[in-house]
């Protein structure tokens, strides 16, 4: 007798509203790209208007996009009147956008160190601010927080990083306790190097580019960087009813850096 099986399986977030932050490129570009083949339609939200314009007019009708700075109070807002004035509820956001600075704490201006917190840290409490309360009016939604594995290893040279990453893992078990109640998982995503755009720009203004790539790689048992739309299937699943009793966790997606 024949085993069929069927590999037919449902979209994972069909019907649901996103906001993806930092979406014009890179793990949320990766991110807005799934979750509308998932079933979902998304806010692509990005500091880069053009960007955030490009990839939602590549997915169609089941996206718009909005120029919005995370740490700009006023943006935020926007953005999320946007999102639940156009599709009437928001279920899921994923608060991606961060960026990071070489330095020691030394070296480090007071003027970079708080333009690092203010869209790594205070970008995440703005977003989750305003958008928490339309979920909670709505009866839940799925909060996912990008932080980083630096968080849990600390990392040379990056101190404003680490701190701010470190402050999201932090923030996200805060917020999963205080909104639970409310039927709101938040949750945070810890990526090791990750061969986007970002990074891209880092390897083509090395000096040794090559080496740059075999250092960054070397940091994990599997000898390579991630990819954009490995970091996304995690952010998907976390957003999907599939995590139902996923709250206040923090999934490393590194390919094992964290355990040497």
């Amino acid at each position: 007798m024949d085993i069929v099986f069927n590999l037919e399986v449902a979209m994972r977030v069909n019907g649901k509203i996103a906001i993806i932050t930092g979406a014009g490129a890179g793990i949320g570009e990766a991110a807005a790209r799934l979750l509308v083949r998932e079933g979902a339609k998304v806010v692509v939200a990005d500091r880069d208007g053009d960007l955030a314009k490009a990839v939602a007019a590549d997915l169609g009708p089941a996206a718009i996009a909005v120029r919005a700075d995370v740490s700009r109070a006023e943006d935020v807002k926007a953005m999320v009147d946007l999102a639940s004035g156009e599709f009437g509820r928001i279920d899921i956001l994923v608060n991606n956008a961060g960026f990071g600075i070489r330095g020691n704490v030394v070296a480090t201006a007071e003027g970079d160190w708080d333009a690092v917190m203010a869209v790594n840290v205070k970008g995440v409490y703005l977003c989750s601010k305003y958008a928490i309360p339309v979920m909670a009016a709505q009866g839940g939604g799925s909060i996912v927080n990008t932080a980083s594995n630096v968080a849990a290893v600390g990392l040379a040279d990056r101190a404003a990083y680490v701190a701010s990453k470190g402050a999201v893992a932090a923030l996200t078990r805060s917020m999963a306790i205080d909104h639970a109640a409310e039927q709101i998982r938040v949750n945070s995503i810890a990526p090791g190097p990750t061969r986007s755009t970002y990074f891209d720009r880092m390897i083509a203004a090395h000096d040794d580019p090559a080496g740059f790539v075999a250092g960054l790689s070397a940091r994990s048992p599997m000898n390579r960087m991630g990819t954009p739309a490995e970091i996304a299937n995690v952010i998907l699943w976390l957003a999907s009813d599939e995590a139902s009793f996923v709250t206040g966790a923090m999934y490393v997606v590194d390919g094992g850096a964290i355990a040497w």
